[in-house]
């Protein structure tokens, strides 16, 4: 046993080893065209006769939705909210990356793979991380054809700006709406495909099961969240795009109804969860302002091109930032990482942001008698470029923080603090996007594959569409090939148990009839995963999780109070159904943070870093993705994937 194994003795157990068999061999700037030639293909006629089911209609489930329509399957597309273009791609401000190197500032493939595995800090597939790059420029290609209006300099040609962790400029964005301005035009993709007959769509409706006949996934348990009707739907493929978990927080920059459902029930059904301790904490959203505070405002990292960050000297500085003079301020970032500056990956600015505060500099009113904020500070960039300047690129971006807070951005310093963001972690998936469960494929921030421990800045934008438009389309047919499948019919055993396991969860959920508020449970396990799982983790806090999380789940399900029935719209019982999921899900998420005794990307042990206080990974131990099966007994079982570099070199990260 291992000293790792001493360390968690019981928590979990360890299964066999995880080898990706679908990643092509040979030379890296090769693999991916390597793998579309070697993919069977599905010719235009088979493929009028295969059905695939996929969830979500963000970013990478809409462009998924509209390409596999457009290539003639026959697609069903669900989704929760009563529009496609709800889903929470909109919220991602700041731009999508490509390498494209307009500004002819040494960009290039290369560069951009190295820069996210780098950013990522070593925990990432170079095969899926070359591929993402080597597609990016298509997807600009794409989003211009499709009439996405992309910012333009002078002369015509798409601007760029720069985003943290990298020295180049290959960021497009479409002022600070950049996430809208791609899902609306993925959703015209999408609606052109339900014109043509070849996608239905399914508003309002959340799935709740996975049906896996004879070890495949066939379709999902659906609920119609307006009626309350159990659906079943079957098909010969199903595609998760859920997006991430970052709700298992309670305060996140998250959609209030964003959630783990979908993937945590495909996890029960036997697929593995890859690296759930992976969660990024954005530096640049607008501080908590009290305790009944239920969702964060994420105010885009773009915003650090032209703000400098900054707090006072000297501890408990309240005066007006205006009156403290240059001599008093700290640029620490500037300060700590020259080279970088600013610009730092979003996982160092966090905790660069956390240590300051913690040191009594923090600025900003007090909340639980602690100043958690630092200043994101416009002037010189005023000075330099003018307000209509400023204006121009980050216009709606000041006015919601204006509305928000009351304050003039343009005016007074911005305020900002870290924040739950976004998940690196989810469903393990193979070169092909393909979970362990042969037959479900799942995609964007839903699968854990391209950004390792940390995810640089407008790159989430960039592999949903890279996953539904490029790669997705040119694997899903390798499976798709050995269709027509034999139809699965309503009363087959496995779709009886998942709509039954679908009824009696329900029917438990809405008869315990305790005394606490659904919201009262998440909030309580949001403030033990920000506690002992959050910007900084120990041995001792994470255990001490696990065991509240454990009295956390006993009590839910013993004095939870969901009003009202099944029949109806039904909000209460939607919030019970995800709690009780992110529950477990945070349960995982400690094993595995516990399980990790290294500081990489996001995930920070306080047991394992540097002598000036930087993340210091385990090589030699811990160069693995972590995926756990689901323990039908509680406990879950780990599978490594041992990471392999043959192109870039593993070494501890510099910004400085």
């Amino acid at each position: 046993m291992t000293t790792t194994d001493t360390l968690v003795a019981g928590l979990y157990s360890e299964g066999e080893a995880l080898v990706d068999s679908k990643e092509p061999a040979g030379p890296l700037a090769e693999r991916w065209s390597k793998r579309k030639f070697s993919a069977r293909l599905v010719n235009p006629a088979n493929r009028r006769k295969l059905h695939v089911i996929i969830v979500g209609t963000g970013l990478a489930g809409a462009s998924a939705a509209a390409t596999l329509g457009e290539a003639g399957y026959q697609v069903s597309s669900f989704f929760y909210q009563d529009s496609p273009r709800r889903a929470h791609s909109i919220a991602a401000q700041g731009g999508i990356n490509a390498a494209k190197n307009y500004k002819n500032d040494n960009d290039s493939v290369y560069r951009l793979f190295y820069d996210t595995v780098k950013g990522g800090d070593f925990r990432a597939r170079e095969s899926n991380v070359y591929r993402l790059a080597e597609v990016s420029a298509s997807i600009i290609d794409q989003a211009v054809a499709q009439g996405v209006p992309f910012a333009r300099e002078y002369g015509g040609l798409l601007d760029n700006r720069s985003f943290g962790g990298v020295q180049v400029s290959r960021t497009f964005y479409a002022r600070g709406q950049t996430g809208q301005q791609l899902l609306i035009g993925a959703y015209q993709a999408l609606e052109r495909q339900v014109a043509a007959g070849t996608v239905t769509t399914f508003s309002r409706h959340e799935m709740l099961e996975l049906v896996v006949v004879d070890g495949r996934a066939r379709g999902i348990i659906v609920r119609d969240m307006v009626t309350g009707a159990i659906e079943t739907h079957l098909a010969d493929v199903v595609v998760l795009a859920t997006g991430g978990y970052g709700n298992v927080f309670y305060l996140s920059t998250n959609a209030m109804g964003s959630n783990v459902t979908a993937t945590w029930r495909a996890h029960r059904k036997g697929a593995h969860f890859a690296n759930p301790c992976y969660t990024q904490i954005h530096p640049t959203c607008i501080p908590v302002s009290g305790d009944y505070q239920s969702k964060l405002t994420l105010m885009s990292e773009s915003l650090r091109n032209d703000g400098r960050i900054w707090v006072p000297k000297a501890p408990d500085d309240t005066r007006d930032p205006r009156e403290i003079p240059e001599a008093e301020r700290d640029y620490y970032l500037e300060r700590i990482y020259p080279a970088f500056g600013n610009l730092v990956p979003r996982d160092i600015a966090s905790r660069a942001a956390k240590y300051v505060c913690d040191e009594g500099r923090g600025v900003g009113p007090e909340v639980g008698g602690v100043r958690r904020g630092v200043y994101l500070d416009f002037a010189d960039a005023i000075a330099r470029l003018g307000k209509a300047s400023v204006a121009a690129k980050y216009g709606n971006l000041f006015d919601m923080y204006q509305r928000i807070t009351g304050e003039d951005p343009y005016e007074v310093p911005m305020r900002i603090y870290p924040a739950v963001h976004y998940t690196m972690g989810g469903l393990w998936v193979d070169y092909d996007l393909q979970s362990s469960v042969p037959g479900l494929f799942v995609a964007g921030e839903a699968n854990f594959s391209d950004h390792g421990a940390n995810r640089l800045g407008a790159s989430a934008l960039m592999q949903g569409l890279s996953d539904g438009y490029f790669v997705l389309p040119n694997t899903i047919n390798d499976y798709l090939a050995d269709g027509p499948f034999e139809k699965v019919p309503a009363d087959h055993p496995a779709v009886v148990e998942a709509v039954e396991s679908v009824r009696s969860r329900i029917a438990r959920l809405l008869g315990a009839r305790g005394t606490r508020s659904v919201d009262s449970f998440h909030k309580e396990l949001g403030h033990i995963m920000w506690e002992y799982c959050g910007m900084e983790r120990t041995e001792e806090g994470l255990r001490l999780a696990i065991g509240r999380i454990r009295e956390l789940r006993e009590e839910f399900w013993r004095d939870v109070r969901v009003l009202g029935t099944n029949e109806e719209l039904n909000q209460a019982l939607e919030r019970a159904n995800r709690v009780a999921d992110f529950i477990d899900l945070g349960e995982l998420m400690c094993i595995d943070a516990l399980h990790r005794r290294e500081s990489c990307g996001g995930h920070f042990r306080a047991e394992s870093q540097t002598p000036d206080g930087e993340a210091l990974r385990d090589d030699e131990h811990f160069a693995y993705v972590a995926a756990w099966e689901w323990g039908g007994d509680g406990v879950p079982v780990l599978h490594k994937e041992d990471l392999n570099y043959e192109y870039v070199e593993m070494k501890q990260r510099s910004y400085k």
